[in-house]
């Protein structure tokens, strides 16, 4: 049983980043959950236009993503996220990813957002 709330229309953006990732702290994710289920859409920084899709077990989320960089080229990966709650209520995803179009691996760090459209 998880203990971090949904993420469903939780907006979270980009805190550190490892290695050659493309997302920083421009990149904006708007989250939705159902059924097991998550999706995202996310865009800013290098990222101009970018999707996942995955599933939940407990503080686990598990996901594919594909994103087009601003200077046009797509790339792909997988990642694996944990979710934890902040002690202001606000959750932050740890999330160990790969690329699966290119080579490189990395760890980044997602964080709630509030009040920011």
């Amino acid at each position: 049983m998880s203990s971090a709330p949904s993420v469903d229309g939780r907006r979270f953006a980009g805190v550190s980043n490892s290695g050659d990732g493309e997302v920083g702290r421009a990149t904006i994710f708007d989250y939705h959950e159902a059924d097991g289920l998550v999706w995202a859409e996310y865009a800013g920084g290098a990222v101009r236009l970018g999707r996942l899709a995955g599933t939940r077990d407990g503080d686990v989320l598990r996901f594919r993503y594909v994103h087009v960089s601003t200077d046009g080229t797509t790339s792909s990966g997988r990642c694996e996220a944990r979710l934890e709650i902040l002690d202001d209520g606000r959750l932050r995803s740890h999330e160990s990813w790969a690329w699966e179009s290119r080579p490189g691996t990395g760890e980044s760090v997602v964080e709630e957002i509030t009040g920011r459209t």
